[in-house]
């Protein structure tokens, strides 16, 4: 290469990294908000959001590809509140929090239950579902009629969840999967004895598959908390409040109850 283009390729590399700091300069960072994420998400206008977009009727994907689900139109709703366009980022179950706690995603939407060890994590919103959970089995099996029957059984579920611990708490020997649906497979074929999930989960797949020779054999008879989980610190303190001022709103207008009714076929948005 010549003394001529040498040079000329000097000067566009630097117009090209020139070009690319300005970008990275229109972006703006938690720092240069001090430290506040509300406020550098209300100045680019964009709230990042994780979910599974599997895990129906919470967030899933419909025949025309579409994300929907109870906890896509709670964070839409949300994000209005704030004034800001919300963007959603799918992901397995195992990597959500991940993402969260590396500051990737600003919330998870993802029909999070509170639970003691998360909260020792993570601050969570005003609760805007409740839950209860559900051991499920093939149909033709009655060997579980209690919790406590889960002891030594073969269960499955995505790993961190709720769910999981819930089985391995009650002496479950847990085994990890990506979803409800492949769950709900290794139940079928024989390969898990049982496994444990949402009752609302459970009736919407078999609203979806009435086929299906699974049922409930026991309910837990605890009712869990969903919440929207956040970093802890003063970094989130101001989202915190804006997300329990918007849930506070949107329940008093009758949203939450609204998208629950849609979405699961009763109000799941009140402890009752």
């Amino acid at each position: 290469m010549n003394g001529k283009r040498f040079a000329a390729a000097l000067a566009a590399l630097a117009l090209c990294l020139a070009s690319l700091a300005g970008c990275a300069q229109e972006k703006p960072q938690v720092t240069d908000m001090g430290g506040d994420l509300l406020a550098a998400i209300q100045a680019k206008g964009e709230m990042v959001v994780a979910m599974e977009g599997t895990w129906a009727p919470w967030t899933y994907h419909d025949e025309g590809d579409a994300l929907v689900g109870y906890d896509v139109e709670v964070a839409q709703a949300i994000g209005e509140k704030l004034g800001v366009d919300v963007s959603f980022v799918e992901g397995e179950w195992s990597g959500l929090l991940a993402g969260l706690d590396s500051g990737r995603y600003d919330i998870m939407v993802n029909g999070v239950d509170v639970d003691e060890e998360r909260q020792k994590k993570y601050d969570f919103s005003t609760p805007y579902a409740y839950n209860r959970t559900v051991v499920i089995v093939r149909a033709d099996d009655d060997s579980i009629q209690a919790m406590e029957d889960l002891a030594g059984k073969k269960t499955a579920n995505t790993l961190n969840s709720t769910y999981a611990a819930v089985g391995e708490a009650y002496g479950a020997q847990v085994t990890g999967v990506d979803d409800f649906i492949q769950t709900i497979e290794l139940l079928v074929s024989g390969r898990i004895d049982a496994t444990l999930n949402a009752e609302v989960s459970y009736y919407d797949y078999l609203n979806a598959h009435p086929e299906a020779q699974v049922k409930i054999a026991c309910v837990d008879s605890q009712t869990t908390q969903v919440a929207i989980p956040m970093r802890k610190g003063e970094e989130t303190a101001a989202l915190h409040q804006a997300i329990d001022e918007a849930l506070s709103e949107l329940a008093q207008e009758g949203t939450l109850s609204e998208l629950s009714v849609k979405y699961f076929g009763t109000d799941i948005s009140q402890n009752e």
